[in-house]
């Protein structure tokens, strides 16, 4: 990725590393980079999530669009899949989300849409990074009457949701579904959206303070979400990010439904009905083998990308496929949205539930999953420079695959969002994979710390 950019726009700890001159500096930069006509005065909408920073990271992407004649229209706390859908919807050059997604508070981030609703492809990003890191391009700066405006409007929430609407129409009344909001964006929709869908609901971690955002709670950490689905009695439960682009669901039983099983569940069910296009789900790199095994039985074709949904989007495009996502719960549905979208996912995973007439827990059953373990290594920004080029590292890996002989696999990355080496290894034997997982995280450790 690049030197600002990563796999989901440009993320840091708010005030520290992404400070109000940076994103000033971005909101100057996106202006210049999306606006193809130098005489209009650009327009620009900026979303945010609940976390403390995002008023000040909005308040500094806004003086830098104003300084170089873009007018700013401020949507509010709302889903980053909502900034998607409307800066096309209300015409506009460019949206901004102000969200480090499923970070702690201390985290923040921007999201860039082009007018499209599609996130940036890596050649603006870089045109991006040159301006503000090289300055190959110098602002413009305005005066007068040239200065942007900044206003706010109300509307932006209604509108998001009645468009998640218009993608269902049954009655999802007498339901009985349990909402982790995340204390994130979804605690301003979420409850609106199920309610006109007559749905029977109770939320959970929808007070956010501007500190509790992801803070035991949501698609992260769902335990409090399986105990309350199971004490409840209720037919599944959904848990969002803080920006409510993803979703982990939870069947009556308490169990875990992750992005690998609704992007299956849901392919299978759009294949039957004949609105598969291509028959094709398109995944990443990080999707289980048993997701792969279950595909192949009913037909499915699957295409596989790198991690990050903006590759999978990348590959849904080129190749006309309507459905994809990835393991942590982004699930594209391209029928209806740019981008991943939490609540676009719950009601049409709830779409399936209704129209099989099965539980969750038995659709989830029919996916065959292999045990896979995960370890975050912590490194320094050094060492994560110098992963690839870490020959021990390499040995570690090849012995690593060499032991498993086919019957599982082995893959390291670096984070594209945080100082991490991810470390997964799956297989059938939980014992073998669990201790290679540790083996090679402990070689990641010591060589890059």
């Amino acid at each position: 990725m690049g030197r600002l950019f990563g796999t989901d726009g440009i993320r840091g700890i708010a005030n520290v590393e992404l400070t109000c001159e940076l994103a000033m500096q971005i909101g100057r930069a996106v202006a210049m980079v999306l606006t193809d006509d130098k005489c209009k005065r650009p327009k620009v909408l900026i979303g945010t999530d609940t976390r403390i920073s995002s008023q000040m990271l909005q308040s500094a992407i806004s003086a830098g669009l104003c300084s170089v004649g873009a007018d700013v229209l401020l949507l509010g706390v709302l889903p980053t899949p909502a900034v998607a859908l409307l800066v096309k919807q209300y015409g506009y050059d460019a949206g901004v989300m102000v969200s480090a997604s499923h970070n702690p508070c201390e985290y923040n981030g921007i999201k860039v849409f082009q007018s499209d609703g599609y996130k940036l492809p890596d050649e603006l990003e870089d045109k991006i990074e040159s301006i503000i890191l090289d300055g190959t391009i110098v602002s413009d700066i305005k005066i007068g009457g040239e200065v942007g405006r900044i206003r706010s409007s109300d509307t932006p929430k209604f509108d998001y949701v009645e468009h998640l609407l218009t993608t269902v129409d049954e009655d999802f009344s007498g339901i009985k579904i349990a909402l982790d909001c995340a204390n994130g964006s979804a605690s301003y929709t979420a409850p609106e959206l199920f309610t006109e869908l007559g749905a029977d609901f109770e939320v959970l971690s929808s007070v956010p303070n501007g500190i509790n955002i992801n803070r035991n709670c949501g698609s992260t950490c769902v335990e409090s979400l399986q105990k309350f689905v199971k004490d409840k009695n209720c037919v599944v439960g959904f848990a969002f990010d803080g920006d409510a682009d993803r979703l982990i669901a939870v069947d009556e039983n308490g169990d875990t439904v992750d992005g690998d099983k609704i992007v299956a569940i849901c392919a299978k069910h759009f294949k039957q009905q004949g609105k598969l296009a291509e028959n094709t789900a398109v995944v990443t790199v990080m999707s289980n083998m048993g997701f792969h095994d279950y595909c192949r039985n009913n037909g499915i074709v699957v295409e596989t990308t790198a991690v990050g949904d903006r590759y999978v989007l990348e590959r849904m495009l080129e190749g006309g496929f309507s459905i994809g996502g990835e393991q942590s719960g982004h699930v594209i549905f391209l029928d209806y949205a740019t981008t991943g979208d939490g609540q676009l996912t719950a009601i049409q995973l709830l779409r399936v539930i209704k129209q099989s007439g099965k539980k969750l827990s038995e659709l989830a059953a029919e996916i065959d999953v292999y045990p896979q373990v995960m370890h975050n290594v912590r490194v320094s920004n050094i060492g994560k420079a110098r992963y690839r080029n870490d020959e021990e590292i390499k040995r570690a890996i090849a012995s690593a695959e060499a032991e498993l002989n086919g019957k599982g696999r082995v893959l390291v990355r670096v984070s594209g969002t945080e100082p991490l080496i991810r470390v997964m290894v799956e297989g059938k034997d939980e014992a073998v994979i669990n201790r290679i997982a540790q083996e090679l995280a402990l070689v990641i450790k010591e060589r890059l710390i």
